[in-house]
């Protein structure tokens, strides 16, 4: 069967959840409002800039998981999805998803951003498979720590490479859609590559390459 990959910040979604989720938190109350608002949008840049340290940016925003409990944060997500997150799910994405479905096309989200926030979203979309940055869990809590293998930039190439390892699909005829030069290892493994509502360095390697430039917004 074919593969469709699909990124989710800013691809799927208009925003990035993970710095959306950082800003929920920050409007809540939750967390110390100057400092954590400054340092969530420090790392955003680093990673639109294709820069950022996972491993450091991981420490920060996995704090307030290692802080609560599961139930806590469970509700907390619940309120996070109906008030941030579907509204930034656009039609015009929920079409592409349904389209690759209605062709047979095996569907999996990839995404540098950790599964706690990622996995509701991608079970909203109806997309059974995701790749995802795990955080270790101890003792039924989050930790600071990424457990195993980053779900970002070559790690995500790596983290495919293993789950196809593991599964009857390959990459022949595959897709993969993406908004962020972070992608561009993955984005030219595939066989069709498609940048959507890109960044500058990608949109100018799509259009050096050939590859489609859409839009979801």
């Amino acid at each position: 069967m074919t593969l469709a990959l699909f990124d989710l910040d800013n691809t799927l979604l208009s925003s990035d959840s993970d710095y959306e989720w950082g800003q929920f938190l920050v409007n809540k109350g939750l967390v110390e409002r100057d400092q954590y608002a400054t340092a969530n949008q420090y790392f955003y840049d680093q990673y639109k800039q294709g820069v950022l340290d996972i491993h450091e940016f991981a420490a920060f925003s996995f704090k307030p998981l290692s802080e609560r409990s599961m139930a806590e944060l469970a509700e907390l997500h619940r309120e996070f999805m109906a008030s941030i997150i579907q509204p930034l799910i656009t039609d015009t994405a929920r079409h592409l998803v349904e389209k690759h479905r209605s062709q047979g096309h095996t569907l999996m989200v990839i995404t540098a951003t950790n599964s706690f926030i990622t996995r509701p979203i991608v079970e909203a979309f109806g997309i059974p498979h995701l790749l995802a940055t795990e955080p270790k869990i101890v003792d039924g809590r989050y930790t600071r720590e990424i457990d195993g293998i980053p779900c970002f930039q070559a790690g995500k190439v790596t983290r495919l490479q293993h789950w196809l390892e593991t599964s009857a699909e390959t990459l022949s005829s595959s897709y993969f859609y993406s908004d962020s030069r972070n992608d561009l290892p993955l984005l030219e493994m595939v066989d069709n590559p498609v940048a959507v509502d890109p960044d500058d360095m990608l949109k100018a390697t799509a259009l050096a390459n050939g590859w489609p430039v859409i839009s979801l917004r």
